[in-house]
């Protein structure tokens, strides 16, 4: 059996840990969430030299102090669950910046590996990188490497397995930060090793600094000992009034001081730089990428090129998914009995399911699109541009990621985004900017709106999608400001954001991300949806008609029937209901027939009276009858087949409409209709709307049950677009409003559980009635205004 290793990867954010983990890892990940918090947690493994490697991806951190969820999480790892070693991913580009989190993990005294990454980038940019010196000074190992070329990894696996044969105990490393401090920490360290009632988990140097640095969770862990702890927090106070008064600093501020000065003081001896003048490539680019001017212009043609690529790309495989639902719509139709049963697999899992999984071609493409931008560093001058924008409007500039992550590229999800204002230390701040998440076009609302834009706006569908994109913000913006100006107001905080060097991204790491993204995608389809799918569907199907109702539609369908059937114009070709059954069969086969190719059919099956009235009727049905296609004796007897066909699909369309107005989700949405008919929506718009406060994926899976369920031609097996297109009820304006609605509307029921984790009821409550009135007003004004000009109608 293979001896097991576990380690921590650990590094600064854009160091590029993820790609060592993906790297190291490949495919063999699984993903979840550390415990008691919504934090991420990557689990890979990978066999090395006859050991399991159980590799840790630890958040990205600056330091170990708990000023962040993430920075707590990691702390909290390596003292709790001790892993053998830690690798930390350094940018040899920013040694002095990246070094600050090893020093930590030295004072610490955990077992370290420097990942010395990013070497590469290093040298274009001047910067000679010296590892046998670098680990000579630190007196830890350190591997030399360039992960998104998998330079180096199979070296750093060796050297994992090497340093974890060796059995190390916690060392931790000392740092001298001064008389005063030093003799502080002297003090502080020798109460809590005297203490008999807390435990010894981390070192008692390292916990004396998080004394000193006012590292609330250490501080509250020193409670436990109630007399220890008021020992600590006299020193504490005297050593921060003592430099106060002398430094004008707090103790915090000194110890980083040092800490720089120390890893200054490695850098100068291992680092050498070629260049110093000159600026770096990325500097160059920024020079023009960042330009106020020159700038957004250079953003707005990247966002629309995007979504120019996405709807291209997508085409193609959407088609061959709708093309694969409707063969198995058909299929399964005419496997299974009319009933409960096809009722619930046709219209409520393959007609659900199918609106939503017959667009992850565009969900893949546009996260592909996405992972570009992100891994060549670009997406954080998205981020830096659109803060001068969004502090205006009373935001802070770490809210651009929060938003971006959320949807403001088209594609992401509010949850993450949610997480992601953790990083914002202001609490209005931060509140405002979770209050305006939900109006970011998730990956959610995508489905949506791909469907009503293929409808309605198939000519400029890449140009639909960049104005939904700059309506979203806009709308976002201006909610923030309202937030902002009334019920949070407040001064807004200094905002420092780093810029990561301009990489090539790598095929592997765009297809890890793509795919990573597209299978959550997937996966909340394959369960979430599937569930809502069914029970929606159940809601669209009970109770349904009555008994005296059945009865009634169906003495209506008998009459018509029998009224047919009599006929004289009809005799020659059907005397009784099997031939009317037979002629049914014809008729449809022919209509689904490629071209209406009729060497497909048998010649002694043409020279018959059925196939004669199926031919004439088809051409007299679709308006574009020949002389030498029809045979004028069959003229009489087609138009009466036709005439009937339209009587028994207008009794089925009413027997539908009844049934379903009749079900649980009828009766809501009938119900909401007295406060939706001024946007010009009905009891169906009104059922997919309710459903997508579960997800918004559930809007499209509900539009395609109830218009499945209300289906007149049981062999219209069309897209979800090409029904809404031909329906009468819906048109452009109706459209547009629909989606400008679900844009704005309540956010999903996971999203607004994030915002009550992340504030708490009373935010989440007010972001449910606060998306409301604004998507029922600016809907209605778009109504209305549509409707006036005649627009769209």
């Amino acid at each position: 059996m293979n001896k097991k290793i576990t380690i921590a990867l650990s590094g600064n954010p854009n160091s590029g840990k993820t790609t060592v983990f993906n790297a190291i890892t490949g495919a063999r990940q699984q993903i979840a969430n550390y415990p008691g918090v919504t934090v991420e947690k990557k689990v890979g493994r990978v066999n090395h030299k006859g050991y399991v490697v159980e590799v840790v991806d630890l958040p990205g951190t600056y330091s170990l102090t708990a000023y962040s969820l993430e920075e707590i999480v990691a702390r909290d790892f390596l003292i709790n669950e001790r892993p053998d070693l830690v690798v930390d991913i350094v940018d040899a580009s920013n040694l002095d910046r990246n070094l600050y989190l090893a020093v930590q993990f030295m004072e610490l005294g955990v077992p370290l590996i420097i990942a010395l990454n990013m070497v590469d980038l290093a040298e274009t940019r001047g910067i000679d990188v010296d590892p046998q010196l670098l680990s000579s000074l630190l007196d830890i190992p350190v591997i030399p490497m360039v992960a998104r070329s998998n330079k180096g990894i199979t070296q750093l696996l060796d050297k994992v397995v090497e340093a974890a044969n060796d059995v190390q105990e916690w060392h931790t490393t000392v740092i001298s930060y001064g008389m005063d401090i030093d003799q502080s920490l002297y003090e502080i360290e020798s109460i809590i090793n005297a203490s008999e009632v807390l435990e010894k988990k981390f070192p008692p140097r390292w916990a004396a600094l998080k004394c000193l640095e006012g590292d609330h969770l250490i501080l509250d862990v020193l409670k436990k000992d109630v007399k220890t702890s008021q020992r600590i927090d006299v020193i504490c106070q005297g050593i921060m009034k003592h430099i106060m008064s002398t430094l004008e600093e707090e103790p915090e501020g000194i110890i980083a001081d040092y800490r720089y000065g120390y890893i200054t003081g490695i850098t100068k001896k291992a680092v050498k730089r070629k260049i110093d003048s000159r600026l770096n490539f990325s500097d160059q680019i920024d020079k023009v990428l960042t330009n106020r001017i020159i700038g957004p212009l250079f953003m707005i043609a990247v966002l629309y090129g995007i979504y120019a690529f996405t709807f291209w790309g997508s085409e193609a495989p959407i088609l061959w998914l709708e093309t694969f639902f409707n063969w198995l719509r058909g299929g399964v139709s005419s496997v299974i009995p009319q009933g409960f049963l096809q009722s619930m697999i046709v219209s409520g899992v393959i007609d659900g399911m199918g609106g939503v999984l017959g667009f992850v071609p565009l969900i893949m493409f546009m996260f592909f699109s996405i992972a570009i931008m992100e891994d060549s560093g670009y997406m954080a001058r998205v981020a830096y541009m659109l803060d001068r924008v969004l502090r205006w409007f009373g935001l802070h500039g770490n809210s651009v990621m929060a938003l971006i992550v959320s949807g403001g590229i088209s594609g992401g999800c509010a949850v993450p985004g949610a997480m992601a204002t953790r990083t914002l230390r202001d609490p209005k701040e931060r509140i405002a900017t979770l209050l305006v998440l939900p109006f970011m076009n998730c990956g959610a609302k995508l489905p949506v709106y791909a469907v009503l834009i293929a409808a309605f706006f198939s000519k400029g569908q890449a140009r639909m999608l960049f104005i939904l994109t700059i309506l979203s913000w806009a709308f976002a913006l201006f909610a923030a400001k309202l937030i902002r100006s009334t019920v949070l107001r407040g001064d807004k905080t200094p905002f420092v954001m780093e810029l990561p060097p301009y990489r090539a991204p790598t095929l592997k790491g765009l297809f890890i991300h793509t795919w990573e993204r597209t299978w959550q995608y997937i996966k909340k389809a394959g369960t979430v949806i599937l569930g809502f799918s069914i029970l929606i569907w159940a809601m669209m199907t009970f109770p349904g008609l009555s008994e005296v109702q059945v009865k009634t539609f169906e003495e209506s369908r008998n009459g018509l029937l029998e009224s047919f059937l009599a006929s004289p114009d009809i005799k020659t070709c059907v005397k009784n209901k099997k031939d009317l059954v037979a002629l049914n069969r014809l008729y449809d086969l022919y209509n689904r027939s490629m071209n209406n190719d009729e060497s497909v059919f048998p010649d002694d099956l043409k020279k018959g009276p059925l196939f004669g009235m199926t031919q004439v009727a088809f051409f007299m049905e679709h308006k574009n009858a020949t002389e030498n296609k029809i045979d004028k004796k069959y003229l009489k007897g087609a138009s009466r087949y036709i005439e009937f066909r339209g009587k028994m699909r207008e009794i089925e369309l009413l027997k539908q409409q009844m049934a379903l107005k009749g079900t649980i989700a009828g009766w809501i949405g009938r119900k909401l209709e007295v406060v939706t008919r001024p946007l010009g929506f009905d009891y169906r718009t009104n059922i997919a709307l309710v459903g997508g406060f579960a997800a918004k994926e559930v809007v499209i899976s509900t539009l395609g049950t109830a218009y499945s369920l209300g289906e007149t031609d049981t062999d219209d097996t069309g897209s979800l677009s090409e029904r809404l297109k031909n329906d009468p009820g819906w048109n452009p304006l109706k459209a547009f409003t629909f989606i400008i609605f679900t844009m704005l509307y309540v956010p999903c029921i996971v999203t607004v559980i994030m915002i009550r984790k992340e504030s708490s009821w009373k935010w989440a409550g007010f972001s449910i009635g606060f998306n409301l009135i604004i998507a029922y007003f600016v809907a209605l004004v778009i109504s209305k205004a549509g409707a006036v000009l005649g627009l769209g109608i």
